[in-house]
């Protein structure tokens, strides 16, 4: 099994968490490093897809920076959607060539590590065909719990999913997520109508990414994690 570097971020903003994957997707194509899957919250920010239409921006920039929203153009797929505090986000820097070269098997298996950990604490959450992403039942419909959004280059992965725990709902009315007007937003404590520790999330979400990628966890600690891609970047650069 490979073994996979899980490195928790902790509170980080979006722009420095990109330029980290950025580096270390190259150096994952240069197999300099192992796979890593990082864990993170972002302070308020609202990203916009390469599909993203504009207008599912509801808020202008004076509201923004009244409620202290960043707003970042990315290059993962999917419209605009809204990362916040009590949101629990995971980049898997991957080689899927080493894996499975299949971009909607990997879209799915995302999706069914966060089904399986939302199964863990109670909260029956599925697909809906045609939506990426998790779902639970509200009603007559559903609500979302989970946001999937990805970039693939050289069969390397980054970006990834938004898992909402305590997320502030609130702010989701700042944009139409993923597009989709007609479905809301909602989190893992809303379901549950109790408080879930945020840490046990992220430890069941971790345990079945790297099962379902057949991956070996080796825990590096975000020190660790820079020590090793500065080394593999300065062995690049002595070639």
């Amino acid at each position: 099994m490979t073994t996979c570097l899980i490195t928790d971020l902790g509170l980080v903003s979006y722009a420095d968490a990109s330029s980290l994957q950025q580096r270390l997707a190259a150096a994952r194509k240069s197999g300099l490093i192992d796979d890593v899957f990082l864990l993170c919250e972002h302070p308020h920010v609202i990203t916009l897809g390469r599909n993203a239409n504009r207008q599912n921006l509801l808020a202008s920039e004076h509201v923004l920076r009244q409620k202290a929203v960043e707003l970042h153009a990315t290059n993962r797929g999917g419209d605009v959607t809204y990362h916040g505090p009590g949101q629990i986000i995971g980049y898997p820097i991957l080689n899927l060539a080493a894996i499975k070269r299949d971009v909607g098997w990997y879209v799915r298996t995302l999706e069914e590590a966060m089904i399986r950990a939302s199964a863990d604490f109670g909260a029956t959450a599925y697909r809906v065909p045609g939506k990426t992403g998790i779902w639970v039942q509200a009603g007559a419909s559903e609500e979302k719990l989970a946001a999937i959004g990805v970039h693939i280059s050289r069969w390397v992965t980054s970006h990834g999913f938004a898992y909402n725990v305590s997320t502030d709902l609130r702010y989701f009315d700042l944009i139409v997520p993923c597009g989709i007007a007609d479905r809301k937003a909602t989190s893992l404590e809303k379901l549950l109508r109790r408080s879930v520790p945020l840490e046990e999330v992220k430890l069941r979400l971790t345990r079945h990414l790297t099962d379902l990628f057949s991956l070996t966890p080796s825990p590096t600690s975000s020190r660790q994690l820079l020590r090793t891609l500065d080394r593999s970047e300065q062995a690049v650069h002595s070639l």
